[in-house]
């Protein structure tokens, strides 16, 4: 997987359904199996673990990964398991109201956070992965490099914003980057082989993460002690006390800031090819959706019994 670049999630992903799916078996070899053991797990995941589409299709790909790749085999099988239909699903989407007052509930750093994925459409992933030099206070931008599907893309730097990022950037974060400097500590992790490249680059502050978590970790590939930048699971939970606090009670999660974002500029009228370049979609079909958002929102068509004298 690592020599097809596949990202250290979906790498976790499949080790863990292929371990499952031979663990299900009672420890048979992969070898050892086949079209029907493969069919008899998804069933068992679909019927008694009820997982979700998504959920589905990834033990499924992770089982052809393994069979096809690592295991080296091309049998018909393969190719006659049924892949379950993702259903299309409205995606969650707050008021400009209530996107203010989870905002209000967050303070800091993620506040800081939560406003850049509010104001940029980013994916979490995407903010967390930003570098120094990924943002351009002169030009108003920032550059999203190696995003989904490994396309990098440029989208605007909120104004508001722009003070906020420079004192963040120039207090906290540099404190922390002089920090590891001082201590000689190992530098951030850089994507392929740039750090055997450029030996130094990995300790610049061009290449620091934005949004650097305070604690040292453990990279879990090489095993060195270096700074990482913040876990998503740790602004998710931070997420969920603004929501509390603010009393919002849709499913949100942090996701849900780029459905709003996306949602609310084409509500203010903009265009759906601009919004489409500024997610990042490759088809603007992943982009119509939050047009229903709006007609489904009262933006589109009148409700009759609107149009009723009723009375008090």
């Amino acid at each position: 997987m690592r020599g097809l670049h596949y990202s250290l999630r979906t790498e976790e992903a499949y080790v863990y359904w292929c371990r499952a799916f031979i663990r299900h078996h009672g420890l048979r070899h992969p070898t050892q199996m086949g079209g029907p053991e493969v069919e008899a797990f998804l069933t068992h995941l679909a019927a008694q673990r009820r997982l979700s589409v998504s959920s589905h299709r990834q033990a499924l790909s992770a089982l052809l990964f393994l069979y096809a790749k690592v295991l080296g085999q091309q049998l018909p099988w393969m190719d006659q398991i049924g892949r379950p239909v993702p259903k299309r699903r409205l995606p969650v989407v707050l008021s400009v109201e209530e996107v203010a007052a989870v905002l209000r509930g967050l303070d800091g750093v993620h506040g800081l956070l939560a406003r850049l994925l509010y104001g940029t459409g980013l994916r979490i992933e995407e903010a967390l992965q930003l570098r120094v030099k990924d943002v351009d206070f002169a030009n108003q931008a920032l550059f999203v490099r190696s995003g989904k599907g490994g396309k990098d893309r440029v989208v605007m730097l909120p104004r508001s914003l722009a003070a906020p990022l420079r004192e963040h950037l120039g207090g906290p974060t540099r404190e922390l980057w002089t920090a590891d400097v001082a201590a000689g500590r190992a530098g951030v992790q850089l994507p392929d082989a740039l750090d055997r490249k450029y030996p130094r680059a990995g300790v610049s502050w061009a290449w620091f993460w934005v949004f650097a978590q305070r604690q040292l970790s453990v990279d879990p590939r090489s095993g060195v002690i270096r700074r990482h930048h913040l876990y998503p699971e740790t602004f998710q939970r931070a997420f969920k006390r603004a929501l509390h606090i603010a009393g919002v009670h849709k499913p949100a999660t942090p996701h849900t800031l780029r459905h709003c974002f996306a949602t609310h500029m084409l509500q203010s009228g903009a265009d759906i090819r601009t919004v489409q370049d500024l997610l990042g979609h490759a088809d603007v079909a992943t982009t119509m959706i939050y047009t229903h958002v709006l007609r489904a929102g009262g933006l589109g068509a009148r409700s009759p019994l609107d149009g009723l004298a009723l009375g008090s």
